[in-house]
C-alpha cells in the first residue's frame, strides 16, 4: 500500500508523489485562471478570482477521483492500484472533465459559457494540464537514460 505522500509504483518505477502532482494540476488550473483574468483586464479581486477558479478545480478533482475509483476497480488487490496521475493517460482524463465539470457549473451559475471561451479553456488546460506532465516524464527519462516501460 502506499503512503499519501506517494504514488504506488508497479515494477518498481519511481513516481511522483501524490501531493506534488495535485499540487501541479492545481497550479496549472490557477495560471490558466490568471492568465485569463489578466488578458480581459479583470484584475487581481481575491474573491472575484475565486468565483472563476473554483469550477474548475472542482473539475480537476472530479478528475483525479474518476481516475482513482478506476484504478482500484480494475485492481486485482484490494489495497493496491494502478493510480499513477503524474501519468498522459490519467492527465488526459483530468484534463476532459476538468473542462466538462468546470464549463457545466459556470453554465448553471450563469458566470459565461461562450464557444470561444470552451475552446480557449480546453486548449490553455490541456496544454498547462498535459505539458507538465510531459515536461516530468522526459525529466525522468533523461535521468534513466532510457524510455520506461509503461
Amino acid at each position: 500500500m502506499s503512503k499519501i505522500g506517494s504514488a504506488p509504483t508497479s515494477g518498481g518505477e519511481s513516481t511522483l508523489p501524490l501531493l506534488a502532482t495535485a499540487f501541479a494540476d492545481i497550479i496549472a488550473v490557477t495560471v490558466f485562471m490568471a492568465i485569463g483574468r489578466m488578458n480581459h483586464h479583470h484584475g487581481f479581486d481575491p474573491l472575484s478570482f475565486l468565483q472563476s477558479w473554483w469550477p474548475f478545480a472542482v473539475g480537476a478533482a472530479a478528475g483525479w477521483s474518476i481516475c482513482y475509483l478506476y484504478s482500484h476497480v480494475r485492481s486485482s488487490e484490494m489495497l493496491r492500484s494502478d493510480f499513477h496521475p503524474e501519468r498522459m493517460p490519467t492527465g488526459i482524463v483530468v484534463w476532459i472533465v476538468t473542462v466538462a465539470v468546470g464549463m457545466m457549473l459556470r453554465w448553471i451559475l450563469h458566470q459565461g459559457t461562450e464557444v470561444s471561451f470552451i475552446i480557449v479553456a480546453t486548449c490553455a488546460l490541456g496544454l498547462f494540464l498535459l505539458g507538465w506532465r510531459l515536461v516530468a516524464r522526459l525529466v525522468r527519462v533523461r535521468q534513466r537514460g532510457a524510455l520506461p516501460t509503461t
